[in-house]
Order: structure tokens, then C-alpha cells, then sequence
């Protein structure tokens, strides 16, 4: 990888977003054979935080294969934590637990972890890691970009200041206020869910076993994910906006008070771990994920609900598919940017995006209330899905990505 220095203008592809999804797809075009540059609003120094604040990623069975043949997963590997079993059960605050629940193991599909949790500051470490040994990928890191240009055979943008870099595609992974997809006139449908997510991590006195809890309240679901070490987990807690405010509000015994009846005592005693965050929550997708020369990734594609944890691992789907598309363009001397070979990734991806983002918004919908008819469906639901090996299998297959004929090679773990 090189830090530019002096102009370097002409690239085969531009990814205008440096958090995880546009070094990915870097490392993966890049390893078949592109120039690639990558430009991040953001100093790198700043993504590279060394102090444990609980904020942690769930990666998936199928991206585990991809940051492995991207080389990332090798700087991962010792810190990651293996989710062996996800339970998940329907409850209210101070009644505990619906008398039904689903448990998922990893031993019923018998192709090992469902996923990991990887603390963010690893992640972002383990991609630096990677792009340094990458001759055609150029890391422009404290850079906005102001403009960009779409004409004949190329595309360009502008950066804050004043360079001008081309290339044959410009990929946004610059998040759901993306700059790219507002440049390149596209529009985006969705709605705010009226939640907020409360992200934390605490220490608890009983090992967790590689358990992660998915426990359904009527204001929003409480992720509880185990992470290495045995003794932590982090905490995406979704709760009404007016009311998580005022539990962010509160110092951290106030806090942990707030959470202590929603997280219960099966871990023993716990106590604060990390820095508290809070995301609000919405749908938003892009109504297409092409333009002329434009491609969008990740969140600057979809943006969904973070109920089964899937925002990363549907980004690194995209990423899996559109290396692989412009890969193979290139090596078949075609134009990557042209609307034909931009068609082809849209077609992979948009299905399965829409359908993922629908499904959660449904699952957030039945369950983030306290009406006691639909409170009785989902618990049978629940029930149904307990008692039923080959649902379980299929649910379990879709969440950790398993990877079947006619998907990305890179989430079999091959390269492109």
C-alpha cells in the first residue's frame, strides 16, 4: 500500500469511504489485479483506537471466509471470540423471560462457528495490516472528497484540496449519508424506526460460553454478544429515543441500574466495561445501487435495523460480489464502469438486500411491542422454530451466510 504523497491521478477504481466495506473491496480488486485507490475522510490514526470501549462487530460464518482470502482474518484470528450457540426468547421488563425460546447451535450445521465477534479496534487494525503489503492500493487518508464527474469512458472527483484523481469507476462506501449516491442523483426510500440503539460492554462474574442472547423487549431487542476473553460482552440495547436519551443521560450507576432488569442475573454479577454510544435507528436504501460509472457498497446501499447484527456482513456480501464482477470484466477486457457490467452486480445484490432489510424490519415490527395477541403468535412462532430441526438448520444457514453453488467465491474463501 502507498500513502500518496505527490499526484497520482489515474486509477482503475476510486472507493470514495475508508471504514470497513471500501478497504475490503480495496484488498479484493487489488488482489486480482486492479489499481486501486481508496480516499478517507477520515486520518488513519484516528480508526486506530488501542483501548478496549466494547464496540465489536459479528461476523458472519461466510465473511470470516472473505477477510480470510483477503488476508485480513490472520490479524484477527487471536482476538476473536466464536458465537457457538444464539438464543433468543420474548420477554417484558421485571417478568422475565416468555416461556418459550429458541436456541441455535452450531453443532446442528456442522460446519463449525455460526460467526465471531470482533472488537472494532481490531478490525480496522487487521485491514491497515493487510493493505500495507499492496502495491496497486493507495491509501489517501484525511481527504474529503467536494465534487466528482462523470464522462465519456471516466469518472473523477475532486478532494478538499483541489487534487483531482480518475478512474474507470467510482465506488461509494461512505456510509448512509453518502456523498457518492447524493452526487450521482440517487434517492433512497425508508423510514425512522423511533429507536435508538445504547452501545456498551460489560464485565460479568460467569463465563459466557460463547452464548450470544437475543432477548425481544416491547421497546426494541437487547443484544447480548459474547466476547474474547470469556468475561465481556457487548451490549446493543434498542430502546424508544425519548427514553434512551434519558438512560444515556444518567451516570453509569444510574445506567447499570436501567439495564440490570433487562439483562437479568444469568451471568452473575456485571459491572460497566466500555464507553456508551448511542445510533439512531432507520431503514434507508438506495433505490439503485448503480449510476452511470457509480457502484455503492455497504451502508451507502442499505442501511438496515441492527436486530440479527448483519449491517457489516451485508456490506461484505456486496463486496464479495462486485470484486468479483469487476474482476472478471477486466479479465475479459471489457470496460469495468460500463452500465452492462454495473448491471450484473446490482442484479447479484439488490434481491437479497431488499428481502434482508424487509425481513428484519418485519421481525423489529412483531416483536418491539406488548400486544398480547401478537405477543401469543410470535411466542408459537418461537415454539414452532424450537421443535423443528430444518427450520432451525435454514435459519442458522442464512445468518452465518453459508456460502452455496452459485455465490461469491469470496464467501467460500476463494479468491477472484
Amino acid at each position: 500500500m502507498r500513502h500518496i504523497g505527490r499526484m497520482t491521478t489515474v486509477y482503475d477504481i476510486l472507493i470514495v469511504g475508508g471504514g470497513l466495506n471500501g478497504p475490503a473491496l480495496a484488498l479484493a480488486l487489488a488482489q486480482g489485479g486492479a489499481k486501486v485507490a481508496v480516499v478517507d475522510a477520515r486520518a488513519a490514526d484516528s480508526r486506530g483506537a488501542t483501548g478496549f470501549d466494547g464496540r465489536a462487530y459479528a461476523i458472519a460464518a461466510a465473511s470470516q471466509r472473505l477477510l480470510a482470502a483477503i488476508g485480513v482474518w490472520p490479524a484477527l484470528a487471536n482476538h476473536a471470540q466464536p458465537m457457538l450457540q444464539i438464543k433468543t426468547t420474548d420477554g417484558v421488563v421485571g417478568r422475565g423471560p416468555a416461556p418459550f425460546f429458541t436456541t441455535f447451535d452450531h453443532a446442528e450445521l456442522g460446519a463449525g462457528p455460526m460467526g465471531y465477534m470482533v472488537e472494532d479496534r481490531h478490525v480496522y487494525a487487521g485491514f491497515l495490516a493487510a493493505m500495507q503489503g499492496q502495491d496497486k492500493l493507495t491509501l489517501i487518508s484525511g481527504q474529503s472528497v467536494v465534487a466528482q464527474d462523470v464522462q465519456a469512458g471516466r469518472a473523477s472527483v475532486t478532494l478538499a484540496d483541489g487534487r483531482v484523481l480518475t478512474a474507470k469507476l467510482i465506488v461509494g462506501a461512505d456510509g448512509r449519508a453518502s456523498g457518492v449516491a447524493q452526487r450521482a442523483g440517487i434517492t433512497r426510500w425508508g423510514w425512522d424506526y423511533g429507536q435508538t440503539a445504547l452501545v456498551t460492554a460489560v464485565r460479568h462474574e460467569k463465563h459466557h460460553g460463547g452464548v450470544a442472547h437475543q432477548y425481544f423487549l416491547p421497546n426494541g431487542p437487547l443484544a447480548i454478544l459474547p466476547l474474547h476473553g470469556g468475561h465481556h460482552s457487548s451490549i446493543v440495547w434498542s430502546e424508544k429515543t425519548a427514553i434512551a436519551a434519558q438512560i444515556q443521560a444518567l451516570d453509569d450507576a444510574g445506567y447499570l441500574a436501567a439495564l440490570h432488569p433487562r439483562f437479568g442475573d444469568f451471568l452473575g454479577d456485571i459491572t460497566l466495561a466500555g464507553a456508551r454510544f448511542t445510533y439512531p435507528l432507520n431503514l434507508t436504501v438506495a433505490k439503485t445501487f448503480i449510476a452511470p460509472r457509480v457502484a455503492l457498497i455497504g451502508d451507502a446501499a442499505h442501511g438496515v435495523h441492527p436486530i440479527a447484527g448483519q449491517g457489516l456482513n451485508l456490506g461484505l456480501r456486496d463486496v464479495a460480489a462486485l470484486a468479483e464482477v469487476l474482476t472478471d470484466a477486466a479479465r475479459l477486457g471489457l470496460d469495468i464502469g460500463a452500465a452492462d457490467v454495473l448491471a450484473r452486480y446490482q442484479e447479484w445484490r439488490r434481491f437479497d438486500t431488499t428481502i434482508m432489510a424487509l425481513g428484519m424490519d418485519g421481525v423489529n415490527k412483531l416483536f418491539s411491542n406488548d400486544n398480547p395477541i401478537l405477543r401469543g403468535l410470535r411466542d408459537l412462532g418461537m415454539g414452532a422454530v424450537a421443535a423443528t430441526p430444518a427450520l432451525r438448520r435454514a435459519f442458522m444457514g442464512k445468518a452465518s451466510g453459508v456460502a452455496g453453488e452459485g455465490s461469491p467465491k469470496l464467501l467460500r474463501g476463494e479468491r477472484v
